[in-house]
């Protein structure tokens, strides 16, 4: 029983720490990351400071760890498109993957838009920047030509349209992001036949 006590413990102190962080995210985006202090996130969580305290010490801290949590399926995506042969297959799956990774991750990118000189300060743009380039490295065929190495990445950018420059559409969410992801899929697909051509003797 004390094992299924400590289980129970244990889970509610993630979903607090969870509840913090998607108050804050809501806070930091809606008014800015310097204008929001820990007192409103408390006060918005309807708990004390010292509670807060708990979990996070400072601001930084919790957008830190939010960054860390949104991020982990990219990162592991990273590592999992490292692994495998560069087949067509491959690159629509990890173009399928960063588009539900980054649907995931849409209240980062919307934060990340809107605090640009806090993004550059903690240094997440910089983290995030490296990690778009590994995924774009892994697409790209060592001998493709500029076009497509374009296209290539132009199929991540797509995605990422989709969530700023598209976030205005009065469409389903859901027939947006599979739009999208159609157009990225297109790109890769269009750059993979044309490395493909080139190889050819």
């Amino acid at each position: 029983m004390g094992g299924t006590m400590d289980g129970t413990k244990q889970r509610r102190r993630g979903d607090t720490r969870q509840r913090i962080q998607d108050v804050a995210l809501e806070l930091f985006a809606e008014q800015g990351y310097e204008k929001t202090s820990l007192r409103e996130i408390a006060e918005h969580l309807d708990v004390t400071k010292a509670a807060l305290y708990y979990h996070f010490k400072t601001k930084e801290e919790i957008l830190v760890s939010i960054f860390e949590d949104l991020a982990r399926p990219i990162e592991e995506l990273v590592e999992w498109g490292g692994g495998q042969p560069k087949t067509l297959e491959t690159k629509q799956e990890i173009v399928r993957r960063y588009s539900q990774a980054l649907t995931g991750a849409s209240p980062l990118f919307r934060f990340m838009q809107e605090n640009q000189a806090t993004v550059r300060e903690l240094r997440i743009g910089e983290t995030f920047k490296r990690r778009m380039l590994d995924l774009r490295d892994i697409l790209v065929d060592p001998d493709a030509s500029l076009a497509d190495q374009v296209r290539y990445s132009s199929a991540l950018f797509t995605l990422h349209a989709g969530l700023f420059v598209l976030q205005d559409l009065d469409v389903d969410p859901e027939d947006k992001r599979r739009a999208v992801l159609e157009v990225a899929t297109d790109l890769v697909t269009q750059a993979h036949e044309g490395s493909s051509r080139t190889e050819r003797p």
